[in-house]
Order: structure tokens, then sequence, then C-alpha cells
């Protein structure tokens, strides 16, 4: 037997027994509390986002990166294998992934991709860099706007939206950084300048959803393209993207503070935003209070995990650290409940919000605030983790998950 399915025989034991378990202790610190949770409700990885089959996509890359940096800050016993559990799941010997197409150009199923450099990296498992380099391929085709700007997929011809930055630079950049590409970072910066130049709205100052640069679709304004409205989560996947991708970018590079000045002016946006009773966010944020519209929590999470890492990183300045701390309270008292086996649920997020296809999506106000809103969505579960171990970082909290 080979030490990688070994790995993934550990996994399954591991979690059938947290799974008879069911329990999680209240002394562990909220990253491991929820990383403990989700592993629970989902006992196998490919479970994830509410899985009934096999998919690649961007939720279950999301999760299971988070889950790693807990299992790199604490070492908790079953995370590395569970994660693996999944990618060898997915992977193939040749490199080639189930469920992924690359024609399909979507920048949506490159995320996952993330995941894979810290396998690779311990396993040594070259399957791993196969896949790797096939997601990167992706990247050299992957239709584009005059301006260089990256369709959000292949589906959608002429759309930047604020997710796909998300989707795709930050993986860009760690590729770039890990194989040795410096010719490779104007293009991930480009990606974040093009997407703000396309959404920004002046008038509310705030970045907006997305932006048809065709003005073709019905629901983009014909004067700018813009979407109508500025999603809550749409501006947090913007928001942790430039957090992320600046972890890969040299400072030296050309451009990286153009970076750093888009995620100022993101942080101030948020810090205005935010509700001043709660410390949270909205779902439609241009319509903050407004009836109808709510509170939601993966725009929230992300936010404040944007806001922890940016001020530990030396990004923004150290008095946002006020508004991020305002937001986590803020998270814990409207949003984590806790069952009486100690498992950690979040509330309050919603499902999902994109804009035309097949069944349509016109963006409008009224779309936004009636999509489905459930528990668990791993767009705040791992958000969640993520600002958590942020604030554990800031405040040195020191934790022996070995053995638990």
């Amino acid at each position: 037997m080979t030490l990688r399915k070994l790995g993934v025989l550990v996994a399954g034991c591991l979690m059938a027994t947290m799974a008879g378990a069911q329990t999680v202790d209240a002394d562990m610190p909220w990253s491991v509390r929820m990383t403990r949770s989700e592993m629970i409700r989902n006992p196998e990885s490919w479970q994830l986002d509410f899985q009934t089959k096999l998919k690649w996509d961007y939720c279950l890359g999301l999760e299971l990166g988070a889950m790693l940096d807990v299992y790199d800050r604490y070492g908790c016993d079953g995370i590395f294998e569970y994660a693996v559990a999944y990618a060898d799941t997915m992977v193939h010997d040749d490199g080639t992934i189930t469920a992924y197409k690359l024609t399909d150009y979507s920048l949506d199923r490159v995320n996952s991709g993330k995941i894979l450099f810290r396998i690779y990296e311990q396993t040594k498992d070259v399957k791993y860099k196969k896949a790797l380099d096939l997601l990167r391929s992706q990247l050299d085709n992957h239709p584009r706007n005059a301006d260089g700007g990256f369709w959000h997929k292949k589906v959608y011809p002429h759309q930047m939206w604020l997710d796909g930055i998300y989707m795709g630079a930050p993986f860009y950049a760690e590729y770039a950084f890990r194989n040795n590409r410096p010719q490779d970072y104007k293009d991930v910066i480009n990606q974040f300048v093009t997407a703000a130049r396309h959404t920004y709205d002046p008038v509310n100052d705030v970045f907006r959803h997305a932006c048809d640069v065709a003005k073709q679709q019905p629901w983009a304004d014909k004067a700018t393209g813009q979407s109508a409205h500025a999603w809550g989560r749409a501006m947090g996947w913007y928001a942790m993207a430039l957090v992320d991708a600046l972890d890969f970018i040299p400072k030296h590079e050309a451009g990286r503070d153009t970076m750093l000045v888009l995620l100022n002016k993101v942080a101030s946006q948020v810090k205005r935003l935010q509700d001043k009773k709660t410390g949270l966010w909205y779902q439609v944020l241009d319509r903050s209070g407004d009836e109808g519209n709510y509170l939601e929590s993966s725009c929230s999470t992300m936010f404040v995990y944007a806001l922890y890492k940016a001020v530990r990183k030396g990004y923004i300045d150290r008095s946002y650290l006020k508004v991020a701390e305002k937001g986590y309270k803020g998270i814990l008292k409207h949003f984590i409940e806790v069952d009486e086996n100690g498992l950690v649920t979040i509330t309050q997020a919603c499902a999902v919000a994109g804009l035309g296809g097949t069944p349509y999506r016109s963006g409008d106000y009224d779309y936004y605030i009636h999509e489905k809103i459930r528990d668990n969505d791993p767009k705040a579960a791992a958000p969640f983790i993520l600002a958590s171990l942020e604030r554990e970082a800031l405040q040195g909290v020191e934790f022996d998950c070995t053995g638990r």
C-alpha cells in the first residue's frame, strides 16, 4: 500500500471515529472548532458544500484551503489527510481531474487548485504537479477582453465578475511564485486593476458585482456595462483576493503598490458600510439598511478576514483592527450557534447569486434579497475559519492540537 493511500485510509478511520463521537471541545480556538464541526458534518471531504456526487469547484478548495491553514498553525490530527482524501479522489495519475474540463474556461474551476500546492509539496506525488500545470495551462488561452481582463467564464463573454478575481488571481500568483515565472506578475496585477476600473461606482463609492464590457447583457447598464448593485460577497471575494495574492507578489514588482491602493480603498468602503449596531455587513451594500435587505454572514466573514490579515501584514493602517474586531464579535453574536455537542454552525449565508444565465438572474435588488439563505455554507464557514486564524495570530493564541 502506498503512503498516499494509507493516508487516505487513516483519514477515513479518523472521520468515522469523529462522526461517532459527534463532539467538539469548547476549549479549542474558534478556527479549530469550526473545522472539526465541518469535518463531522461531512465525513468524506468531497461532501463539503452539500455535495452528493464528486465535483471540482471553488467551494471545496476554499474550505479545504482554510482547513489546511488550521493544520499549518496547530497541527491538528486528521485535517491534512482529510484534504488529501479529496485531492486523491479527484486527481488521476496523469494529472487529469474528475469533473474538470479545461475548455469550459471557467475561473471557478481554478480556485480549488490552490490546495494542491501544499499537498504536492508534502506528498511529492507528481500527479498533483501535473494537475497544477493543467490548471495553469487554462490561463494561457482563457478568453480575455481587449484590455487583458479574463472573462469570468466562456459562457459569459466579455464579463468580469469580482468573484472571478478570487477564483483565478491568487492561484495565478502562487503558481508564478512557486515556478519562478516573474513575467506573470504583471498580468496578475492587471486582473485586479482592470476589474476595479470596470466595476467601480464613483457615485456610491463601491465596487459593483460585475461588468459586461461589451454592454450587451440585459442586466448591464447601457452606459457603463456595470451590474445594478454592489453585492456583499462579490466585494468580499475581491478583498480576500487582494490580501491572498499579495502573499506571492514581490515587494519590488511594478504595480504592486496599485494593489495596495486598491486594498486601502476597499478597506475604507468596508469601514464606511459597517452596520454601526451589529458590526456586520448587508447582502446588498449600496442598499444597506433598506427594507428587505439583511445582514449576511459570508461577506461579513470575508471582510473581517481581509481586514485582520491586511493589518497583520502592514498593508492598511492599524486603526482598521477596531473595525475587524467589531465585525468578528458581531459574527459570534449574530451568526454563530453551538449545539449541545459543541458543533459550531454559522447561519444567514446567501447560498448563491449571479447574473444572467438560465434561469435568468436580473441582478436587481429584489433578486439579491430573495436568493436562498442557508446555514454552514462553505462561503461563510471557510472565511470564518480564516478570520479566526488571523485573530488568533494577532492575539498570540497557542494551542496544542496534536492528538485531538
